[in-house]
């Protein structure tokens, strides 16, 4: 362990009683690792900037988002649930995640019209979406804001608000980091739907949320 990753398990360990999983697991996932750039929308959820430039989102606020994400999600009838990634490490925790709750998933490219266009061949009747990256995820963001359906986003460091109605603070480009927080999210919908006990967790590891192989050069990685 460098000297920068023991200050930063340091300076959160007295964050850990209450999270979701232990600080180690979240740290080691890297889920609050963040860009070199910090949008103004984004400000409320750093907790640092490293000597290296990089900013450090608040664990305990990812947590905390989670959470509240979770209960509005288990809200929705899980069929129109529609989960979007066009970044080749969103595919499997996308996959994953909507296997486990059984919501809807859109991964590699989105078509024009898939929410908006009524006609559309692959029409998809949502009630609300949740994205990987808004950045990537922007077809998807503009045509579920144009009929007013929500967005759940998982933002980085980088990413601003725009047409987004909840935020998850989080690495959306790291594969330890997008397994770990769809797993999380998974696992905390089905407690609040009752599926699985308060304390329960999924029958699926974290590592199976995983992306492990490149499958394809065109997706945004």
């Amino acid at each position: 362990m460098t000297e920068e990753e023991s200050r930063e398990r340091k300076e959160v360990e007295e964050e850990e009683a209450g999270l979701l999983l232990p600080i180690e697991a979240l740290l080691s996932a890297g889920i609050h690792i963040g860009t070199r750039i910090n949008t103004k929308d984004m400000e409320a959820f750093i907790y640092r900037v490293r000597p290296d430039g990089l900013f450090v989102l608040d664990v305990q606020k990812t947590d905390d988002r989670i959470r509240t994400a979770a209960k509005f999600i288990a809200s929705f009838d899980p069929a129109k649930v529609i989960v979007v990634s066009s970044r080749l490490y969103g595919i499997t925790p996308v996959t994953k995640f909507c296997e486990t709750i059984f919501a809807h998933p859109v991964t590699g490219r989105f078509l024009p019209g898939l929410f908006s266009n009524p006609n559309h061949s692959s029409h998809l009747e949502a009630e609300v979406v949740v994205v990987t990256d808004p950045k990537a995820d922007r077809q998807a963001v503009i045509e579920a804001a144009l009929v007013g359906i929500p967005v759940v986003a998982l933002c980085d460091t980088d990413n601003d608000f725009s047409k987004i109605d909840f935020v998850i603070p989080a690495n959306n480009k790291g594969r330890r980091s997008l397994a770990t927080i769809y797993w999380l999210l998974a696992r905390q919908i089905l407690r609040e739907k009752g599926e699985i006990p308060p304390d329960g967790d999924l029958a699926t590891p974290i590592d199976d949320f995983e992306t492990k192989l490149v499958e394809s050069h065109t997706l945004v990685e």
